[in-house]
């Protein structure tokens, strides 16, 4: 498993814009599924609908950000791989303390779906993070060879 996160956190550190691509995908995917899928089903899950909203608006915005960094960003990728890390990682915050607070509230499917959820942005930010500093490398290695 190691290798194979290895192997992505290379090929992402080359071509910076995928991750973005990647990184908008899965935040209109969870905005899809958060807006649509558990607010319409929200028997079988169980977080309040009004929570599942403001969820689906931040899927959205991230969604924006990374697309808009995909088509506008061209160098200097760091710093705008960052932003979305660490707003990924603050999203999983507010997503833990939610399902925490609603915790009565949720179903078991409703607290394996976050849990999911949380698990998959995580890894997200594992590779995102990883591929800042190897960007980060690259450039100090390429700067001191000029």
């Amino acid at each position: 498993m190691i290798k194979t996160a290895s192997k992505i956190i290379k090929q992402l550190s080359s071509e910076p814009p995928k991750l973005f691509l990647i990184d908008s995908i899965g935040a209109l995917t969870t905005s899809f599924f958060l807006f649509v899928v558990l607010r319409n089903f929200n028997e079988y899950f169980g977080m309040p609908e009004r929570i599942l909203t403001y969820l689906s608006v931040i899927a959205v915005f991230f969604c924006i950000y990374s697309t808009t960094c995909f088509f506008v960003i061209k160098a200097n990728w760091t710093p705008f791989i960052k932003i979305i890390s660490i707003a990924n990682l603050l999203y999983c915050v507010l997503t833990i303390s939610l399902v925490i607070f609603y915790n009565p509230q949720l179903t078991i499917i409703g607290t394996a779906y976050f849990v999911g959820e949380i698990a998959i942005i995580i890894g997200l930010v594992y590779i995102e993070l990883n591929v800042a500093n190897d960007i980060k490398k690259i450039r100090i290695v390429k700067y001191k060879n000029d």
